[in-house]
């Protein structure tokens, strides 16, 4: 097995344990909700993280660890969306990647970058 499947094994692997365990404490801790609310959070979230690089980018100063934070509320929020539609990320995130890994194939004979 090459290194780009052994990836992809780990990261279904293991975003499905992640994505498992961060359903159970959501479950057990939060109310129910529907998916549309989390996809509004997760836009929400992945905006926050947006304008915090839009403002670095403008010059202005930005605390370092904010990256991190939003980052962590848009994987979080990810997470919770594709829990209540019932999305398995870790095979979705597999079949993309291997999706890509083909075009850049593809692309790589005629000389191209992907």
């Amino acid at each position: 097995m090459n290194s780009f499947e052994e990836m992809l094994g780990t990261i279904e692997t293991d975003l499905e344990e992640i994505q498992a365990e961060l359903g159970e404490y959501q479950n057990e801790n939060f109310p129910e909700r529907p998916p549309e609310f989390f996809c509004l959070e997760l836009n929400g979230e992945a905006g926050e993280l947006a304008n915090a690089e839009k403002k670095r980018w403008k010059g202005r100063y930005v605390e370092e660890d904010i990256y991190a934070e939003e980052a962590a509320d848009t994987f979080i929020a990810l997470l919770n969306y594709a829990n209540s539609r019932g999305i398995a990320l870790g095979k979705a995130v597999k079949r993309k990647l291997r999706k890509i890994e083909n075009e850049r194939l593809e692309l790589k004979k005629q000389g191209k970058d992907y």
